[in-house]
């Protein structure tokens, strides 16, 4: 049996459904699954032997303990997902899926008992593509503090750091318009790490400029490699707002530009809204200049913060990334094909371009091209790659299309 490198904690006051659950997790190939009848008992599990990656809670009935379990586990910080039994309506699984996002925890979907194989899978497999499914070992690794401030500057001296890139494309045709740039730790012991392994370290020792560089190196030599093929492409990347107040980051950016003979028209940049909640004179200022460049700017996971619309009148962006959650349960949830509707029609009359994050199959291509939706992002189209892999993959692509 292939394992997942998964751990998952049953929280089930009944012994056979407990017992059910938890073989049902192991069938599927769980590297670790536990069990426990109540959240006192899953606190005192959890503080000993550490956070789990899935839980299993019930919200049955008035649903008072697994509120309680969502509340818990995210405050404490000790299972990054849920996955809970319900048989409650959509609008009330959306509320709870929001009030789990405020606490830092997902939600990956509802189930009934018994619990079918057949349902828990593709929320593994979401699980698994959300974080990136880093190898055994280095989860392992990161579990003991394998990384360090030292790591971190030899990663960079070595040129470990490496930009991947994810297509965004037009639903309709399949057409690449450009890429998001994401980035990988190609680490010499541990193998391919994904930023949830190193990204709050590098924020602790203020090398998040130094990595914003070291991807905009890499993606500008891209844009120029892709030119070549006749792929005239854009690019955007990954900015904390707290980057946006550094001096040196125009500067910075300006030489770069020069120096690849690349304009920043090919470039957007991509600033998440919960970032935006206190915007400085210099970081606005910052951001009127990338305009004045030519560069996009980009409200990323659009619908998850708390001022979106004040953020969009305040501020110079030219194009709104609607957050992957409402793209999740589109055929069934009325609500979240409103918010994807609202947003186009937002972005229509603002002028802003809309792309759709989170496509993963062709049910939701369908469900967004209903709606009137153009553009998005997701594996539907293609996971990201490294740069040798992207320039293939648009080869392929520019041959398909000229064989048509």
């Amino acid at each position: 049996m292939s394992f997942l490198p998964i751990r998952v904690l049953v929280i089930e006051e009944h012994p056979f459904k407990r017992l059910v659950a938890t073989q049902m997790f192991r069938e599927v190939g769980c590297e670790e699954v536990a069990a426990v009848a109540d959240v006192a008992a899953a606190v005192e599990l959890l503080e000993r032997t550490g956070p789990v990656d899935i839980a299993l809670c019930n919200l049955k009935d008035e649903g008072a303990h697994g509120l309680r379990a969502i509340e818990v586990l995210g405050r404490g910080h000790l299972a990054k997902a849920l996955i809970m039994f319900s048989a409650h309506g959509t609008d009330l699984h959306d509320a709870i899926d929001r009030m789990a996002g405020l606490l830092g925890i997902s939600v990956l979907g509802y189930v009934d008992f018994p619990v079918p194989a057949s349902a828990i899978a593709p929320m593994l497999s979401r699980y698994l593509e959300r974080i990136g499914a880093p190898t055994k070992q280095a989860r392992r690794g990161s579990r003991s503090g394998f990384l360090s401030k030292a790591c971190v500057a030899g990663g960079f001296s070595r040129h470990e750091f490496k930009a991947f890139f994810q297509p965004k494309f037009n639903l309709s045709t399949g057409h690449v318009r450009g890429f998001e740039v994401l980035a990988r730790w190609q680490h010499p012991q541990y193998g391919l790490l994904y930023p949830a392994d190193f990204l709050p370290l590098l924020v602790q020792v203020g090398a998040l400029d130094e990595l914003f560089f070291a991807l905009l190196q890499q993606g500008l030599e891209f844009l120029q490699q892709s030119a070549e093929q006749e792929q005239f492409l854009s690019l955007a990347f990954n900015l904390e707002s707290d980057q946006l107040g550094h001096g040196l980051l125009l500067p910075r950016l300006c030489d770069s530009l020069q120096s690849h003979a690349i304009a920043a028209c090919r470039l957007t940049f991509e600033i998440t809204e919960c970032g935006l909640l206190e915007v400085s004179p210099a970081v606005l200022d910052t951001l009127i200049r990338l305009r004045m460049m030519g560069a996009g700017l980009s409200i990323d996971d659009f619908g998850t913060g708390y001022s979106s619309l004040e953020r969009l009148c305040q501020l110079p962006f030219t194009e709104i990334k609607l957050d992957a959650a409402f793209t999740r349960d589109l055929q069934s949830s009325a609500r979240n094909r409103a918010v994807v509707s609202s947003t186009l029609a937002l972005g229509e009359a603002l002028g802003m371009r809309v792309v759709v994050e989170g496509v993963e199959n062709e049910n939701q291509r369908q469900g967004l091209l209903k709606l009137g939706c153009n553009e998005a992002q997701g594996y539907l189209c293609a996971r990201p790659m490294n740069a040798a892999r992207a320039l293939a993959w648009l080869a392929t692509q520019l041959n398909s299309r000229s064989n048509i």
